[in-house]
């Protein structure tokens, strides 16, 4: 089976290359490589294009810019990884070997924060672990999903903030996603620059005004506040 990678960036400059360089080892196992950019104001494109199968660009937006990369795929399987996030080794092996000899569809790996500090320990095993037990993924645990059951939900939804919360949702009413427990490194940046038990609570607030119906864009301005 063929993977799509697919990554969306904005101004991602300064950390594209260090996504992109240990995905060249998928690329030469045949799988491809898609970066839609979101009309960055830095040289994420041109730092993409010598790395990527296909650099495109739409209107800026996450759900957005992922399906965009979905129309361009050429794949039995598409995997959404962000643009500060890195694989595991083998990553396209221990997804195909999972997808075949499961009746699953979709799934997600277990996330790994990259800073230090002995919180995010805490912070990644509390993801990690509510995902295994609610079977919703984010978009930094990178979901994969066989290309037939994204096209069936209709791709990401049009919304500017949990759109991997709302994708996750309507993929489990198809198929419970497999929790790999391989890791993925994601920039812990967030956390250290805000302060981690802001960080955490901002999310827990954000998750719960989701759930009670609350308006993306709103809960998007808070975000990024």
């Amino acid at each position: 089976m063929r993977i799509a990678v697919i990554v969306p960036c904005l101004n991602e400059a300064a950390h594209i290359a260090a996504t992109l360089l240990p995905l060249q080892a998928l690329r030469q196992n045949g799988h491809q490589l898609i970066v839609v950019d979101g009309q960055s104001d830095d040289n994420c494109v041109e730092l993409a294009t010598a790395l990527a199968d296909h650099v495109a660009s739409c209107q800026r937006g996450r759900a957005l810019q992922m399906n965009h990369g979905a129309q361009l795929a050429d794949a039995d399987i598409l995997l959404f990884l962000h643009a500060d996030t890195q694989l595991p080794e083998a990553s396209d092996e221990t997804i195909t070997k999972h997808l075949a000899n499961s009746n699953r569809q979709w799934g997600r790996f277990d996330v790994r924060l990259s800073g230090k500090q002995s919180w995010l320990r805490v912070i990644e095993f509390m993801m990690n672990r509510r995902s295994r037990l609610s079977g919703i993924a984010t978009g930094d645990q990178a979901i994969f999903v066989q290309r037939d059951l994204f096209n069936k939900v209709g791709g990401f939804p049009a919304i500017c903030l949990m759109e991997d919360v709302c994708l996750s949702k309507q993929l489990k009413r198809h198929s419970k996603p497999i929790c790999l427990t391989e890791k993925v490194i994601t920039s812990s940046r967030r956390w250290e620059e805000k302060g981690m038990l802001k960080t955490i609570l901002l999310m827990w607030r954000l998750r719960l005004a989701y759930f009670l119906g609350a308006n993306p864009k709103q809960l998007k301005r808070q975000y990024d506040s």
